[in-house]
């Protein structure tokens, strides 16, 4: 897989931000600080910008984000990216700044950091579907876990997420249930 440089890390933030409302201490977006905190952290510019007002869009591009991850197949993705896409007023213009090389941004800089957002997750999304990567978002295969994912490995073998211990938890008790079954197999034998 070769997508661009950014369109990785904007998979990865949109997965944060689907899973910033699914834990057990519950949204981890409800404030202006931790909106800003998010953004700083995926190195979006203006991040200094992001206000407590922009929490409702930011929640609801998040539910919006769901169904794409929710979605049956790459034609109802692509629909739901077209979406996304016809609600961004649309000025791609090339742009070079901190680590980062000659890149496009779909709208202007000083547009609002949501629209921004919006913007830079979908265009993530259509380097998945123009490159047939759509199964690359997953929900994480741990019982009682919702968390969602992407699969950056080279194989697709990518099956938990990283926010809990869920590979270890699944695989601890699929080696007691393993030592069980052989345990009763001595014990009838």
């Amino acid at each position: 897989m070769d997508f661009s440089h950014d369109t990785e890390p904007s998979l990865v933030m949109a997965a944060e931000l689907l899973n910033s409302a699914r834990g057990d201490a519950g949204d981890l977006l409800d404030s202006g600080t931790e909106l800003r905190a998010f953004f700083r952290r995926h190195h979006m510019t203006g991040w200094r910008d992001a206000v407590e007002a922009d929490l409702d869009s930011v929640h609801e591009l998040r539910e919006r984000l769901a169904a794409v991850w929710a979605a049956p197949d790459t034609p109802t993705v692509a629909t739901l990216v077209n979406e996304l896409l016809a609600d961004t007023p649309q000025q791609p213009h090339l742009v070079k700044h901190g680590k980062f090389d000659w890149h496009l941004h779909f709208v202007d800089d000083h547009a609002p950091i949501t629209v921004r957002l919006r913007t830079e997750m979908a265009m993530a999304l259509v380097d998945l579907v123009r490159s047939a990567n759509v199964d690359r978002l997953k929900t994480c295969a741990a019982d009682g876990c919702d968390h969602v994912l992407v699969d950056l490995t080279r194989n697709r073998s990518r099956r938990f997420c990283s926010t809990g211990n869920c590979a270890n938890r699944t695989h601890v008790a699929a080696y007691r249930e393993r030592r069980a079954l052989r345990h009763d197999d001595a014990a009838d034998g």
